[in-house]
């Protein structure tokens, strides 16, 4: 009960976030990442974007009142319209410009993608994943080999990551963000445990002078996502000694987090809304 409690919350207060936003005063930046690839920002997930002699190709896609300006910022890349659309995971802020893409992108995303969209009342057709996947493939564009490989539970059941293998880019999805706390999505298959050992195996297999474009956050380095995992073991631990000690939540939210993880708390998840998500998945456990 207490994990639907929070997640509703949650989730209500992201709709509510969405609702609320003037999507007119958005403004689309575009920045260069490494070899063929550009990151787009907005209002929702960061988006990746493969440019080159085969066309273009775009990893996640925001919310749908952007795609005309997200359409705009891509023209000036690349007259064509996107022939491919990668998406990271099923959440809206990553997957809302489907209905658009969809049109004329194959949409590609792991198999729970499709069914957790496909779940969804209002999912148009033109949204869904027509080529799904279990553990990984590859889609050979622009002159490099793209590897969509797809992780344990972790920020969902859902998770890819991609990696374009000449350029040196990893696009993690809510996988990795940069200098904040992560949403674990338990409703949707995630798991904290999950997700500290996929940064741990992304650290594993990220080589040396990579380039990382994060679900939220600016691009980051092989560094930053050394710093992510080193927040993710101290704040797991707080909360782990917490419950070893019979704490309540009230009491570990009541003791804080260290000072150096004060900003942290900026983007969707706070301080204590992390530390309440890791406190219902582990106590449970």
């Amino acid at each position: 009960m207490k994990i639907t409690s929070t997640l509703c919350i949650l989730l209500a207060t992201a709709r509510l976030a969405v609702a609320q936003t003037d999507f007119s005063k958005v403004e689309i930046k575009t920045t260069h990442v490494a070899g063929n690839i550009y990151m787009l920002e907005g209002s929702g997930g960061n988006i990746g974007v493969s440019v080159g002699p085969d066309g273009v190709l775009i990893v996640d896609d925001q919310f749908l009142p952007l795609a005309p300006k997200i359409e705009a910022a891509l023209q000036k890349l690349d007259k064509g319209a996107p022939k491919f659309l990668l998406n990271t995971h099923w959440h809206g802020d990553h997957t809302g410009g489907n209905p658009h893409f969809g049109r004329k992108a194959s949409i590609i995303a792991h198999t729970n993608v499709r069914k957790r969209l496909a779940d969804k009342p209002d999912t148009a057709k033109e949204a869904l994943p027509v080529v799904t996947f279990d553990d990984s493939l590859s889609v050979h564009f622009n002159g490099e080999e793209i590897r969509v490989i797809h992780l344990p539970p972790g920020h969902t059941d859902g998770d890819s990551v991609i990696y374009f293998t000449k350029s040196g880019v990893v696009h993690t999805g809510d996988q990795f963000v940069n200098a904040r706390f992560p949403f674990i999505d338990l409703g949707s298959g995630g798991d904290v445990a999950g997700y500290v050992k996929n940064v741990e195996t992304l650290l594993q297999k990220i080589p040396a002078g990579t380039k990382i474009i994060p679900g939220h956050g600016a691009i980051a380095t092989r560094e930053d996502l050394e710093k992510f995992q080193q927040m993710l073991m101290e704040t797991m631990a707080i909360v782990r000694n917490g419950i070893a000690e019979k704490k309540s939540l009230a009491q570990i939210k009541a003791a804080g987090l260290p000072e150096k993880y004060k900003d942290w708390g900026a983007g969707f998840i706070n301080a204590s809304r992390w530390l309440e998500i890791a406190y219902n998945n582990l106590d449970k456990k």
